[in-house]
């Protein structure tokens, strides 16, 4: 190893999160080091958000070509995934190589190493026969990588995880899904649409299981309708594959067969890898842990999926900011997590933000619950095909303000706007009742469901 080279920051992985605060520090005239085996930029513009709203998009045209018989005439569709596969090869990824970011990092005056970063010593960092020493701040924004569960045979196949399914030039005839969160959601009704046979496996008892249950299971009947195969409430305790196809034995001894599969079964950190343990903190724990200003120990800071507050973009640029803020001993308000708003991008939206109605009992909380369903709404009965969804309000009847919210539907993320702020601010809900709702929009959906509010 060399001698320890003194620099001010230390930013342990380039994803969105590490980007941000490496090249803000930069900016403001610090010596900083962005340290990434991987590509700068990370998850996001490569194989996650950016790449997999591009399949959804083409996919939810074909559905809404598929809708016009009955509503507006004829018509023929051919679906064709060559022009999908092409577009996330130009325009998301530029082929996988991030030149342009690396660029674009050192342009502002960083400094970027491709290897893995760890912790050799509380303001030490080696990577390769590397060694920084931080004067100023070591932020670890390492993010998580797929979780492969430890099924019977599973380590031995040629299984996809998400990377795979967004950077396939050809899709498969059959397809099985290991997960019915989000990202299994996502991919495999796209998948289905451009002609795949499909079938999720969810060992949970529904879709989208962190999600309210009357989102799960609307979801998983309108897939049926789509013609996916939704098996649920089902844990795969042994996987074969022959060479050609995937046998996935279930635990009531059903077995689903087909030409791939792709594990989604969620994501995981490795804080063995980093050497966290020079930190005080268990190797083994799922999440760095941090406090209010992202602080980890003396001088060290983390950011993004690692931190375990949520494995979305928007929660490591946020974080970003406030250890940014808390660097360079800038004001900034300390994180608040209360109106963490997600969005699932299936056909229809499912957004959601703060508390379930479940989560919210258990905090002790006196709960009043509304909801209306999106058909009954106007733009809904307006809508006709493809209005399937739902809007449910979690109050806190002893407060009177919103605690929860989950906006299922077309444009559902969009809807959820309005919502995240009424639970950011706590808006009373008779102020909300007292709003003007522009008609007919989606949105005004939530004034019907504040009526209902029980």
């Amino acid at each position: 190893m060399s001698t320890p080279e003194p620099v001010d920051v230390v930013v342990i992985g380039m994803g969105p999160g590490g980007e941000e605060v490496a090249g803000k520090l930069a900016e403001a005239g610090l010596s900083v080091v962005g340290i990434d085996a991987g590509l700068v930029g990370g998850e996001c513009p490569y194989w996650g958000c950016i790449p997999s709203k591009m399949m959804v998009r083409a996919a939810h045209l074909l559905a809404e070509a598929r809708r016009i018989p009955g509503m507006a005439g004829d018509a023929v569709v051919r679906a064709d995934w060559a022009p999908v596969a092409a577009r996330i090869r130009a325009e998301a990824t530029d082929d996988w190589d991030d030149t342009v970011a690396v660029e674009r990092f050192e342009g502002k005056g960083g400094r970027f190493v491709r290897g893995r970063g760890r912790l050799v010593a509380a303001d030490v960092v080696a990577v390769g026969d590397q060694q920084f020493c931080a004067s100023r701040a070591i932020v670890v924004a390492t993010g998580t990588t797929p979780a492969i569960p430890p099924i019977t045979g599973l380590a031995d196949t040629p299984l996809w995880t998400n990377h795979d399914a967004i950077e396939a030039k050809e899709l498969p005839g059959s397809i099985i899904v290991l997960g019915g969160g989000a990202i299994g959601a996502e991919l495999g009704q796209v998948y289905a649409r451009f002609g795949v046979d499909v079938t999720i496996v969810e060992a949970a008892q529904r879709l989208l299981p962190l999600e309210e249950p009357e989102a799960g299971r609307l979801l998983a009947e309108i897939f049926e309708r789509e013609g996916v195969t939704v098996v649920t409430g089902a844990d795969a305790t042994r996987v074969d594959h022959d060479g050609t196809q995937f046998h996935i034995r279930l635990a009531d001894d059903r077995t689903v067969h087909a030409e791939r599969l792709l594990v989604a079964t969620g994501r995981r950190v490795d804080l063995a890898a980093i050497g966290a343990d020079l930190l005080g903190v268990d190797p083994t724990a799922r999440a760095l842990p941090v406090d209010e200003r992202l602080r980890v120990a003396e001088r060290v800071w983390a950011v993004g999926d690692i931190t375990g507050k949520g494995a979305f973009t928007h929660i490591s640029m946020y974080q970003a900011g406030i250890a940014i803020a808390d660097i360079l001993g800038a004001p900034h308000p300390p994180a608040d997590y209360r109106a963490v708003p997600r969005v699932t991008f299936t056909d229809p939206e499912v957004g959601s933000v703060g508390l379930s109605q479940q989560a919210a009992i258990d905090a002790g909380i006196d709960v009043s619950v509304g909801c209306v369903n999106v058909p009954s709404t106007a733009r809904g009965w307006l809508h006709k095909a493809g209005n399937d969804g739902f809007i449910k309000l979690v109050a806190d009847r002893q407060r009177g303000v919103l605690v929860g919210a989950t906006a299922m539907g077309p444009n559902g993320g969009e809807v959820l706007g309005l919502l995240t702020l009424a639970v950011h601010t706590a808006t009373p809900i008779e102020q909300l009742r007292s709003m003007i709702y522009a008609y007919p929009t989606f949105h005004r959906g939530i004034e019907d469901a504040l009526r209902t509010l029980t």
